[in-house]
């Protein structure tokens, strides 16, 4: 089993999330009850487990060859999907997931095998959803190696008569032992390059569906002119997938402090580093039109939007003072918006303080 997925991985409860369905506080015992189970059989296998839970991934040593694997899904963007009757991109999601996970340790992803639980097998939706994984392996240049379809009616329920299903996925990459990034080497004085991400990727949806379809009662069809297009587009859009730019920052970068996927908890990902410090993000580019909207119609304050959302900033690198520039004109080189966002404190250790919104997160 691979570290807690960003998705999985448990954050304060905020009233808004919770009254949307998601409970967090309640997930984080859950956790705790299994994690000593998992971690009982690290001993049963020659393949030794190289990291603790936590991370964005696990890399196991297989006779000197470091293997990283991850596992996520798409959680409930698949409703928003069956309500928009549209299932070519949300493949993309769940590669994205997976892929921009296992680059946080510095791992070059290799392939995926995807798993998808449905209410009825429906040829359509299970080729479309077929084409949106073979475009996020393309972009992620990576195979698909297998997978499964269940079919459990009984089960997985959905957004109209038979249109459930569920889509989640394991990835495996290639890292070097010697090379794993934990972000250990991460000091004070180090900036915080964020790359922009493409909307509201895959987390949040419970809180973003709330609001948009209960509280203000919108359809997937409806237009909204803040927007510049109906809700059920903006929510589809599909997770940005990072791995070129981050590969080949990898290659051309000597001294990377840090890779972090920015996603369930927002920018406490950043403390997930094995380092002692903290983090000051003093300027962020505008927000997406989404986050504000979701915010005015359920009065979330500016704690609870950015522990739930990315906000506009999919990824981040930790670099040298000395490297940034060179790493924006790389990021920017692949197609992506890309600017300087924070820098690196001496503490306190898990804090992150976000000058622009006001506030200061604490792991």
């Amino acid at each position: 089993m691979a570290a807690p997925s960003d998705s999985s991985k448990p954050g304060p409860t905020s009233p808004g999330y919770e009254a949307s369905g998601v409970n967090t506080d309640q997930a984080e015992d859950g956790l705790g009850r299994l994690i000593g189970h998992i971690k009982s059989t690290w001993s049963l296998s020659d393949a030794r487990v190289q990291l603790d839970l936590g991370y964005f991934a696990n890399v196991i040593d297989l006779a000197g060859t470091g293997i990283a694997i991850c596992t996520d899904g798409i959680g409930s963007k698949a409703l928003v999907a069956q309500m928009v009757g549209k299932y070519d991109t949300v493949g993309i999601d769940c590669v994205a997931m997976n892929v921009n996970d296992l680059i946080c340790v510095g791992a070059t992803p290799l392939s995926m095998v995807d798993y998808v639980a449905v209410e009825s097998a429906q040829p359509a939706m299970l080729e479309a959803i077929g084409a949106g994984l073979a475009e996020g392996a393309r972009q992620s240049n990576i195979s698909i190696s297998g997978g499964e379809i269940a079919q459990l009616k009984d089960i997985i329920k959905g957004h109209g008569e038979g249109l459930g299903f569920d889509l989640a996925g394991t990835a495996v990459g290639h890292v070097e032992i010697d090379k794993i990034n934990l972000g250990a080497g991460v000091r004070p004085g180090d900036v915080i390059v964020g790359i922009s991400s493409n909307g509201i990727h895959s987390n949040g949806l419970s809180l973003a569906r709330r609001a948009l379809f209960e509280l203000a009662d919108y359809q997937a069809d409806s237009h909204v002119e803040a927007l510049g297009h109906s809700v059920g587009e903006e929510l589809l859009r599909p997770t940005y997938i990072y791995v070129a730019e981050a590969l080949d920052i990898l290659a051309r970068v000597k001294d990377i402090g840090a890779l972090i996927h920015i996603t369930g908890d927002g920018f406490l990902n950043l403390c997930r580093v094995k380092a002692d410090v903290g983090f000051i993000i003093d300027d962020l580019p505008q927000t997406p039109a989404l986050f504000p909207l979701i915010q005015d119609i359920t009065g979330s304050d500016n704690m609870e939007m950015y522990h739930v959302f990315n906000m506009g900033i999919g990824f981040c690198l930790v670099v040298r003072p000395g490297d940034a520039d060179q790493v924006i004109d790389i990021v920017r080189g692949h197609g992506k918006a890309c600017q300087r966002i924070g820098y690196v404190t001496d503490g306190p250790k898990g804090s992150v303080k976000i000058e622009p919104a006001g506030i200061e997160m604490t792991r």
